[in-house]
């Protein structure tokens, strides 16, 4: 079997120039779909530890369902992009970062036009599903809508233990190998994601207070067997953000995407036509 990164090879690479916060930018991405032409653009925002490679072929699948482009990337520190040099520690708000900076950046380097933008969804999944998040509420009069799969608006007791259960696995068994399919530097994406969600000064976390400044169509998933976040996740979203819709699926986890492609995929596409 071909190995992902490898694979991943054939990936465009975007430079982003140096800001206040943060230095020179390699951003591998790629396009999906580009048979749509000049349909809407859907842009993917992976998890914690996720990459190009490791979406795998959902983000074509749905792209093709929805009718739209899909943009694919990996976020610094993940799949091909510039590595986190081990020394660095992401700040608390690393995600805010994301959102405020490297995004609108990346969008820039794409020459993806305020007009391209304002018909453009953002699809994340846990981590990135908060970026979407963070995004939707910085960028109001950009977007024509957000969906956020299994995301954080604040820390919760279950997603600490578990991750600090993947950290153990991570450490005493093959994990670190899997993982190494799909980053070309793996500790230093793995230990960026879990050094932050273990740091006692992330406890204090949270993008509730951001949310009411949603006003973008939203639609917020999550699994109800979901080990690094409890419902309370989406319900918040729904207290916060009146117009948003919040989909529960059943006998799913943290990845829709991989646990229940087939709902996932239908409840996307349903509130997207609804939206025109």
């Amino acid at each position: 079997m071909q190995n992902p990164v490898t694979t991943a090879l054939a990936s465009n690479f975007a430079e982003l120039p140096a800001t206040a916060s943060h230095g020179p930018l390699r951003i591998e991405y790629r396009w999906v779909n580009e048979a749509a032409g000049n349909a809407p653009i859907a842009v993917f925002l992976h998890e914690g530890l996720g990459s190009i490679a490791m979406w795998r072929d959902w983000p074509l699948a749905l792209c093709e369902r929805l009718g739209m482009r899909g943009l694919v990337y990996s976020r610094p520190g993940y799949g091909l992009s510039t590595p986190r040099a081990h020394h660095v520690k992401w700040p608390v708000d690393f995600m805010t970062a994301q959102a405020r900076d490297i995004l609108p950046a990346l969008f820039d380097a794409l020459d993806i036009n305020m007009q391209e933008r304002k018909r453009m969804w953002i699809i994340g999944h846990s981590d990135g599903g908060s970026i979407t998040l963070l995004y939707a509420a910085l960028h109001p009069d950009e977007l024509a809508g957000a969906v956020a799969i299994a995301p954080h608006v604040f820390v919760e007791d279950i997603s600490v233990e578990s991750i600090a259960q993947t950290k153990q696995l991570y450490e005493t068994t093959d994990l670190r190998s899997k993982l190494s399919r799909y980053h070309a530097d793996v500790d230093s994406a793995f230990y960026g994601w879990n050094d932050i969600w273990l740091n006692p000064s992330f406890r204090e976390w949270r993008i509730v207070g951001e949310l009411a400044a949603i006003k973008q169509p939203l639609l917020a998933v999550q699994g109800n067997d979901d080990n690094y976040g409890t419902m309370a996740q989406i319900d918040t979203i729904g207290e916060r953000v009146p117009h948003a819709q919040l989909v529960k699926l059943d006998a799913c986890g943290h990845s829709p995407h991989r646990d229940a492609p087939d709902a996932l995929n239908e409840a996307i596409a349903a509130f997207i036509s609804r939206q025109g």
